[in-house]
């Protein structure tokens, strides 16, 4: 069993940066890619950003190129997501979660933190 616990959300004015974070915990993540999700009130979850295990490949959603860049520092079972140039539309519920291999498909992903809240004022 994987335990993430994510944090490093809030509230930001348009334009500005957070740095989300998600410790894991029971197993290394190093065996693992970890994706970054996010859901809006009324809207679906959707894939934001992944990395693969060793770090080496990432990817992103095209709303996030540029802006967001996943990385991860599995000596300390941790996986990050920089945020700059927020957005107003960037506001959601941000999860993080682990799954075998790099993958946009949220039902792949096998474990899942409960979610850290960020706000974008405009």
């Amino acid at each position: 069993q994987v335990q993430l616990v994510e944090s490093g959300g809030g509230l930001v004015q348009a334009g500005g940066s957070l740095r989300l974070s998600c410790a894991a915990s029971g197993r290394t993540l190093s065996s693992y890619a970890m994706g970054w999700f996010r859901q809006a009130p009324g809207k679906e979850r959707e894939f934001v950003a992944a990395v693969n295990s060793n770090g080496g490949l990432t990817n992103y959603a095209d709303s996030v190129k540029g802006r967001f860049t996943i990385s991860r520092a599995n000596a300390e079972n941790t996986v990050y997501l920089q945020m700059n140039s927020l957005k107003p539309e960037d506001t959601a519920v941000y999860y993080c979660a682990a799954a075998v291999r790099l993958t946009v498909v949220a039902v792949a992903y096998n474990y899942w933190g409960q979610g850290t809240q960020v706000t974008v004022s405009s």
